[in-house]
């Protein structure tokens, strides 16, 4: 029995497990989406693509699942180009299906045309254009295989309408066989053995943990490593979560914004265990001035990361599952008494700090609030800029895929349609996006699509009338030349919720913020929460541009 390119295309969806598929349709797409309506698969229409591909993205990293999102061709696929990025930057495993123009019309600048193959090249770890009715099987078949294995990451599927109204016979492949495409799992058990002794006769070590950790979900074997080799641990803003921050081995985010006790044991180590991070910019600071003492030990699942950006002594490439659980093995207990009782004295010389005292809504005070309030067990999802860093630093993660945020990129807007997507993978958590009054209005029309599917994610505006982060950097560098950062004219918050029907809230008083916060979670729908918070605070400690990681700035001691 023949079927249609469509039928064909959702069945091979269906195999693979998908439950949701985020997206809007368009003319180029339309025979997939008449399948669409006779199909199990649950299907949420967003009111941007972008969006789509954010939600699809949120749901990715909190479940674990690939992420799927459709668009049709041309302008509807060139909307998909930034969450797309993002994924890219992230090593979020994403398949992005992409309506195209009729296969003879293509580079004939047909109506919304558009060689999005050649648009995403870059940001994508692989694409196709399907040129047969019969190759969409195995087509999709593959992009599944490639987005969730290796270091994983989008892979884009493009079809031209006339391939998706086309028949032929349902060939469903057993396998898949790429030749060229061999990932490494397992690793070299020598280099292991070797990290092994080096971490063994270490006086300083610090675990430096990052994304991968996550994505590998070897979270627990990350925590028995530290503790059966009593060794600390710091995370990227990507693998927060990845080690619980309430452990005593624990010394919170490293880099830009990190604790000032991570910077500097970081830079004091004399060997630095790097496990699935990738040395970004935002960590390492001056790069000839990072952990400028210490033997670097690099896990990673990606051999191209290794030595990329800083020289390493013991490289291992493979799965970083496989490598703790072996590493594990040849580790020893060793007491470090004097590098533990330095990193205490850093602990408590320079905690994170602002002033309490002060009468107005402090940021800080606002995210610490929701974490009491939530008792630390929520997804926190996050736009970007001064909300991202205040997130990053003053929520307590003790699990892994609790914290989502756009890290690669620094994409504005990523935040609450990730949050949607996250709350659908995970229905029974609580979903609380922080954001800002700049980056929530880059999607805000995603509340539409909370709304219409009643998803009951809560949206914290930390309002402070600035593209904050802006501000901060020209205040700090620009001699307050504060151009093209105040944001009049932002809407009213509430009665914006009110007109898309949801619930929202004003706080304006210091003392209203935790009988709010715990308001707002007792709502069983969708959520603004707008906090009047003090417009002069700036995220501290901080790292300025170009300057070592030890080199803050801020309310230090």
């Amino acid at each position: 029995m023949t079927k249609t390119g469509s039928e064909i295309l959702l069945n091979a969806l269906i195999r693979e497990d998908v439950e949701y598929v985020f997206g809007i349709p368009g003319g180029s797409n339309l025979p997939l989406f008449d399948a669409i309506y006779d199909s199990p698969i649950k299907f949420v229409l967003t009111r941007h693509e972008q969006g789509a591909g954010h939600a699809a993205d949120g749901y990715a990293r909190a479940t674990g699942k690939v992420g799927v999102c459709i668009a049709t061709s041309g302008p509807g696929a060139t909307n998909l180009v930034t969450a797309i990025a993002t994924a890219y930057m992230d090593s979020i495993p994403l398949v992005a299906i992409t309506g195209q123009v009729k296969s003879f019309l293509i580079g004939n600048d047909a109506f919304q045309e558009a060689d999005i193959i050649g648009i995403t090249r870059p940001i994508t770890k692989h694409s196709y254009l399907v040129k047969d009715t019969k190759d969409i099987a195995r087509v999709v078949k593959e992009a599944f295989f490639i987005a969730q294995t290796g270091r994983q990451g989008p892979v884009l599927i493009d079809v031209p309408v006339d391939i998706t109204i086309g028949k032929c016979e349902e060939i469903i492949p057993a396998e898949v066989d790429l030749p060229g495409y061999k990932p490494t799992y397992e690793g070299n058990i020598r280099q292991i053995k070797n990290a092994a002794e080096v971490i063994n006769s270490a006086k300083r070590p610090v675990v430096y943990s990052g994304g991968g950790v996550i994505s590998s979900n070897c979270a627990g074997e990350l925590l028995e490593l530290a503790v059966k080799g009593n060794l600390p641990v710091t995370t990227t803003l990507m693998g927060l979560g990845g080690f619980p921050e309430d452990n005593p081995l624990s010394l919170g985010m490293l880099g830009m914004h990190g604790t000032v006790y991570a910077n500097y044991s970081v830079t004091e180590s004399d060997v630095l265990i790097s496990i699935g991070a990738r040395f970004d910019d935002r960590v390492t600071g001056k790069i000839d001035e990072f952990a400028p003492h210490a033997k670097i030990i690099h896990i990673d699942i990606d051999p191209a990361s290794i030595s990329k950006t800083v020289r390493v002594h013991v490289p291992i490439v493979g799965d970083a599952k496989n490598i703790l659980r072996e590493l594990i093995k040849h580790i020893t207990f060793a007491e470090r008494n004097e590098w533990h009782e330095k990193i205490k004295h850093w602990k408590e010389k320079n905690p994170l700090r602002y002033n309490k005292t002060e009468n107005v809504i402090k940021p800080q005070y606002v995210i610490e609030q929701i974490c009491e309030a939530a008792k630390g067990n929520a997804i926190i999802t996050t736009e970007v800029g001064q909300n991202q860093m205040w997130a990053a630093q003053y929520f307590t993660y003790t699990k892994p895929r609790t914290f989502l945020s756009s890290g690669g990129l620094g994409t504005m807007g990523y935040g609450f349609p990730a949050a949607i997507g996250a709350q659908l993978g995970c229905p029974d958590k609580l979903v609380v996006d922080i954001a800002g009054d700049g980056s929530i209005q880059m999607n805000i029309q995603e509340l539409s699509t909370a709304v219409r599917l009643n998803i009951p994610v809560k949206i914290a505006i930390l309002n402070n009338g600035f593209l904050g982060m802006v501000r901060q950097w020209q205040e700090l560098f620009y001699h307050k030349r504060y151009s093209q950062v105040t944001l009049n004219g932002n809407p009213d918050f509430v009665k914006l919720a009110e007109a898309y029907g949801a619930k929202g809230f004003l706080v304006e008083k210091k003392e209203d913020v935790r009988p709010v916060i715990e308001q707002a979670f007792a709502v069983p729908g969708p959520v603004i929460i707008d906090f009047r918070v003090d417009p002069t605070e700036n995220v501290f400690p901080m790292v300025p541009a170009g300057q070592a990681i030890n080199r803050m700035i801020g309310n230090m001691a």
